[in-house]
Parts: C-alpha cells; structure tokens; sequence
C-alpha cells in the first residue's frame, strides 16, 4: 500500500547521515551525506554550507533537483578534500 506522501511532488524524503572529519589544519568539521531512500542514490558535501545551498535549491524546484540527484553518481560537493572516512 502507497502512503499519500510518496506520491506528492511537495514531498521529499532523504537519509541525512552526518559525521565529524579531520581536516588538514587538525580542526575538525562535520560532513554530510543525503541518500535517497527509494533508489539508494547518495550524494556526499564537504561542509554544512553546501548542504544547506543544496536543499535550498532542493526546495526552490524539487522536480529538476530530484532528476539532477536521480542522475548524478555519488559525489561530494563543496570542499575538494573531504574526508568520507567515519561515514556508515
């Protein structure tokens, strides 16, 4: 049986994991990661900045951020040496 919610398109639902990386000043920064529930598909950010830019414009147009997300292989987004140790 479908829920009312899977079915709307002004419902999203995504796995936020969220863990704590060392970064190459010693200083510790927090990671996040969303997963797509449905299809598994995962996507990984380098800081909270670009978690919040992302579910901005998540909110500002959710069916062209769904298909971007649907389509993209997991990646991190934001700081280029993001660590994903620690994650799971």
């Amino acid at each position: 049986m479908s829920n009312e919610c899977d079915r709307s398109p002004t419902y999203l639902s995504y796995m936020l994991r969220l863990w704590q990386a060392g970064s190459r000043d010693g200083k510790s920064v927090w990671r996040a990661s969303l997963e797509n529930p449905h299809s598994g598909e995962r996507v990984a950010f380098g800081d909270a900045k670009d978690l919040f830019a992302f579910l901005a414009d998540l909110m500002a147009d959710p069916d062209d951020m769904s298909a971007r997300f649907a389509q993209s292989e997991p990646a991190i987004i934001g700081a280029a040496n993001s660590s994903t140790s620690g994650e799971d």
